[in-house]
Order: C-alpha cells, then structure tokens, then sequence
C-alpha cells in the first residue's frame, strides 16, 4: 500500500484561496459607483438624508429664532432703570449739543427744537436737571435773538425753576423784561445775580441804568391813576 504524503512547499504554510469582494467580481458595477460619487464631490454636494442627525435649513432657523431674544428682552429688559435713565439721559446729551452747533449757525428755530427734543428724552429725574435748566435756558436765548421776549421769560423761569442759582437764566430774564419796559422784574433779576456773585458788573450797571427807568415808569403811572 502507498502512502500519499501531502504536497510541502519548502516549509510555507497553505495558504487559503482570499475570497473575491463584491467589486472583484463586478467590476463595471464599481466603476460605475466611483463615477458618481467623484461627480458629486466635484459639485461640492453630499446626499445626506434627513433623519440622520442632520438638520435642514428649516429646522436651524426655527431653533435658532427660537433661542435669539428680541431686542426688548435682550437689552431693553436687561438694563437696569438706572442704566436705562443713563442712556436716556446721554441721548439728551447728544441732541443739545446739536443744538448748540444749531445755535452757533444762528439757525434759532432749528436749535429750538434739538432743545425740545433733548428735555422730551431727559428722564424726569433729578439727575437730569442740569441738562434739562440748561436746555430751557438755551431756549430762552434762542427766544430773545428771534424778539420773543415773552417767550424769553417763560422758558429763562422753567430753567430757574430747577436751578434757582442760574445766574445766566437770571440775566437773560431780566434782559427779556428790559425790552418790554418791565423795569422793575428787570432790577429785581438783576440783584438776584448781585446776590449770587456780587463781582458781576453787568448786574450792578444795570440795576444802575433801570432804577431811574422804573421811577419814572411809576410817575406815569401815578399820574394816569389820578
């Protein structure tokens, strides 16, 4: 009997036949999968379907609208009152000082109502009663260069009314009673401004110059009386 020993190459091991893949033996299906998907990279398009952890484009917005505030609570909510009186106050700012550049310009009606618009932004606090005398003063000068004396008067008082010590709210008021031959209101702002700084000498001259204007006035006016 004869034994058959099995077939030894030298010491290799057998090596198993390797499987063919799918693309082995299909090649022109493989090919044909390459070509699309090199076609798609080139457009810069991946087909990715919904579902799989993507979102689309309007699912995104949606959550992001969702998550972004509105200016109001963002910011206006956010602010504190005082922070808001702040800013307030800082707008007022903003729009005297066009004013002034109004007022420099000799543009009167145009100042009156960057004035106007700046004491409507003010907060109505006490904070805010500097600008808001100094902005009825302004108006007041505004009103005396256009011959609106009474108007001078009634806004030189408003500034007065939120600072007593404004002496140039005083010298404009008694200016604007000068020119309507209110001599006495006129002597009286004036002392008014000795009392605050008696080194001003407009004040002094002037209740010099109208004392003997105010005597007279009230001659006549005795004398129509009788």
């Amino acid at each position: 009997m004869v034994t058959i020993e099995p077939a030894c190459d030298d010491g290799k091991e057998n090596v198993n036949p390797r499987k063919l893949t799918a693309n082995e033996e299909h090649p022109e299906v493989s090919q044909r999968e390459l070509k699309k998907n090199n076609d798609s990279e080139a457009d810069g398009h991946i087909d990715i379907k919904e579902g799989e952890g993507w979102e689309t484009a309007s699912e995104g917005e949606n959550e992001i609208e969702d998550e972004i505030p509105s200016v109001s609570e963002s910011f206006e909510d956010a602010m504190t009152e005082e922070q808001q009186k702040q800013r307030s106050l800082a707008q007022a700012n903003d729009a005297k000082a066009e004013g002034n550049q109004f007022f420099g310009a000799g543009e009167y009606e145009a100042a009156l109502a960057q004035y106007a618009s700046a004491l409507e932004i003010a907060p109505d606090h006490p904070m805010a009663n500097e600008i808001r005398s100094v902005c009825y003063a302004n108006r007041g000068i505004c009103y005396y260069k256009l011959g609106k004396y009474e108007e001078t008067i009634k806004e030189s008082t408003k500034a007065l009314e939120l600072n007593p010590a404004y002496t140039k709210a005083l010298i404009r008021r008694a200016e604007a009673h000068e020119n309507l031959e209110h001599f006495e209101e006129a002597i009286a702002d004036m002392k008014k401004v000795l009392e605050l700084d008696g080194s001003n000498e407009q004040a002094r001259r002037t209740v010099i110059r109208l004392e003997p204007l105010a005597a007279e006035k009230r001659e006549k006016l005795k004398e129509e009386m009788i």
